[in-house]
């Protein structure tokens, strides 16, 4: 993998981390009718309101860096991906070497393991019988 690649993939894994860190950090909706009544975050930091416009901010840039870099990441796949279809054709252009049976003592097309079949009998004229009619069934006396 080039560097740059691994590059995009280290930024795109700390934006990740760092963007669910500052979901758990937040606070939900119901934590601003908490605030009102005294429940003490209007004394935070960034004030009453300060924090979760710090913190969605925040959350919306590392949203932002993440989709670029995956972005980028589909962008490097696919020019590798391109390449290697000038350079021979697609994945399933390219036939998967076929494995022999002669190395292995086995009968190409049976399974592995499995015991060999009985061999059966030819079927003649005289081995065929044709069944008997079923017997019609008996009435339930009245």
């Amino acid at each position: 993998m080039p560097l740059w690649m691994t590059l995009i993939l280290a930024v795109q894994l700390l934006s990740a981390l760092t963007m669910i860190g500052l979901v758990l950090i937040q606070h939900g909706k119901g934590a601003d009718m908490g605030a009102s009544f005294g429940g003490g975050s209007s004394g935070s930091l960034f004030g009453a309101t300060g924090s979760a416009n710090f913190l969605s901010r925040s959350t919306a840039a590392c949203a932002t860096v993440f989709f670029i870099c995956t972005l980028a990441l589909a962008y490097g796949s696919s020019n590798s991906t391109r390449s290697n279809v000038r350079d021979g054709g697609s994945v399933l252009d390219r036939a998967a070497p076929a494995a022999s049976g002669a190395d292995t003592g086995a009968i190409p097309g049976s399974i592995p393991g499995a015991a060999p079949a009985p061999a059966a009998a030819p079927a003649t004229s005289s081995t065929l019988s044709i069944p008997a009619p079923a017997a019609a069934p008996s009435t339930p006396a009245k």
